[in-house]
């Protein structure tokens, strides 16, 4: 029997978020170096994935198949292909940085008569999350699936709740009561759309007969499993709410902002750069794959709505006041992006796409990272607080410069391809929606150069004439990030090598083709 590769994938962090629970809590040190070590144990483990996995070789590769609740055919199914592997290796990249990045987050404080949460729990909970997202990029049962699309919610706002950020202009007990607000917002706006989902799940296997994504999808192919036009509706519907909740997509997006506000950095860079990346992922395999009349039925509609998340997250962001909501809505207009490139129904909006979630993940977490350490130092996530850093902390102004320069697809950072590609793809098929999605370029522009302005220019506020430069540990956080945007920015050709084979048969299950170029190629 070979290795199970995908499941050791998945059950190292989940093992390790046990291991690191049951740490003393004296020893939170010890708890710490744990959980870092199991997070770049699993990042090893998804490389071997990476270099195993064939591009040109079949669809969904290192497949498991084990029983499971046998009296209703669900089976512990698990199979990646180029877009799943290429997120696995995503997400076992950036929890390293998270744990790294939020090494004094958890530590024991008292303010008043609270004591901030055992530090052992923080990165338990971190683990918990990389392990059920990386289920979520493998699972080729349907009902896996959306088990780990639910389980993730609950260590999810505990992190958010439990282990919100300290910096808060109105003290304690307000930063108390505003993460609590978040943490429920962000639980009861994903379990509505969860709860349609689990509907969905019901009907698809009412008329499918079971929850494998890839017989359900052989079937629908060749033509034995038809579904009335009503029922692939709605059960598309029941599907896509739950994705455009998590994704986030206008109008089902306002938990993000209070969710990313309220958390500390790293968590909002595991909201954003990992969890949220489960929702559009899910559009391409779930909705494309299973319902491909109804998604083509839906997609004038659904690109309205990205167009809109992109104008309006990039509108909201231009005047923001504090740091971390101006990278949600900047995150927002972003995921417009990625929404638009799946349904406009080409390979280079697909492919634009994938990369973008690639892309995205590694941008945001390299700016909110680097605006996390420079909260940490002034203890104020206000704009307004900030003035002059560049010329205190150099080292931190100039990433975060970088950051922001990738936030706003500057080129030859990593970015710029995905977001050219996507708007490309869209422009051959849907003219007028491309012209407009421009307009979140020059936004991206003005509220990115203008927090930089704000923030780091000028006179030097006495509050922070005092401020550190980043320490080693912060470097070793952002440096491979910078690095890694330089690069992909230069070269994408390996993430697009993985990618474009799966885009292709996703293409292929929608009975969709690029449409020829107006004008002949030269002969």
């Amino acid at each position: 029997m070979s290795f199970p590769l995908l499941t050791a994938t998945a059950a190292l962090p989940a093992l390790g978020a046990v291991a690191t629970a049951a740490v003393p809590a004296a020893r939170r040190t010890a708890a710490k170096w744990l959980a870092l070590v199991v997070s770049l144990a699993t990042l090893a483990l998804a490389v071997v994935v990476l270099v195993r996995f064939d591009p040109d070789g079949a669809r969904y590769q290192l497949t498991e198949s084990h029983a499971w609740i046998s009296d209703f055919g669900v089976r512990w199914e698990l199979g990646v292909d180029g877009i799943a592997v290429a997120l696995v290796a995503l997400t076992a990249l950036l929890v390293p940085f998270i744990v790294l990045a939020g090494w004094h987050d958890a530590d024991p404080l008292e303010t008043g008569s609270r004591r901030w949460r055992p530090t052992q729990g923080f990165f338990a909970l971190i683990l918990a999350v990389e392990a059920m997202v990386i289920v979520s990029f493998e699972a080729t049962d349907v009902f896996v699936f959306y088990i780990f699309f639910e389980a993730m919610l609950i260590p999810m706002y505990f992190l958010i709740g439990g282990f919100g950020d300290r910096a808060h202009e109105h003290g304690e007990k307000a930063a108390a009561t505003q993460r609590s607000y978040a943490a429920v917002k962000f639980l009861l706006y994903n379990l509505v759309g969860g709860l349609l989902m689990l509907a969905a799940v019901i009907g698809l296997y009412v008329v499918a007969g079971n929850f494998s994504l890839t017989e359900i999808a052989e079937a629908r192919a060749n033509g034995s499993l038809h579904m009335a036009t009503d029922t692939e509706r709605w059960l598309f519907l029941g599907f896509f709410f739950a994705f455009a909740v998590k994704a986030p997509l206008w109008p089902l997006h306002t938990w993000l902002p209070n969710a990313m506000q309220e958390s500390t950095a790293p968590v909002a860079v595991l909201i954003t750069a990992v969890v949220d990346k489960v929702g559009t992922f899910a559009m391409l395999r779930y909705c494309l794959q299973l319902f491909p009349e109804a998604s083509k039925w839906a997609t004038p509609v659904i690109l309205v709505l990205a167009l809109i998340s992109i104008i309006y997250g990039a509108l909201l962001a231009v005047g923001q006041r504090d740091i971390k909501r101006l990278v949600a809505y900047a995150s927002i207009s972003h995921f417009g992006f990625i929404v638009m490139g799946i349904f406009a129904m080409t390979s280079q909006g697909q492919s634009g796409a994938t990369l973008y979630m690639v892309n995205h993940g590694i941008s945001t977490a390299a700016l909110m990272l680097v605006a996390g350490f420079l909260i940490s130092r002034r203890g104020s996530r206000l704009i307004a607080d900030y003035g002059g850093v560049q010329k205190v902390a150099p080292v931190l102004a100039g990433t975060f410069l970088i950051g922001g320069l990738a936030t706003l697809s500057l080129p030859g950072l990593a970015p710029f391809v995905s977001e050219f590609l996507v708007l490309v793809g869209t422009f051959t098929r849907h003219p007028a929606i491309g012209v407009i999605a421009t307009f979140g370029i020059v936004l991206a522009a003005l509220y990115t150069l203008v927090l930089y302005q704000r923030t780091m220019t000028g006179p030097v506020k006495p509050e922070v004439s005092a401020m550190p430069d980043l320490r080693v540990r912060e470097l070793l956080v952002v440096a491979p990030l910078i690095v890694l945007l330089i690069f992909l920015g230069v070269y994408p050709k390996p993430v697009t090598d993985i990618v474009n084979p799966a885009v292709k048969q996703t293409m292929s299950d929608v009975h969709k083709k690029d449409p020829k170029p107006e004008v002949e190629a030269a002969k």
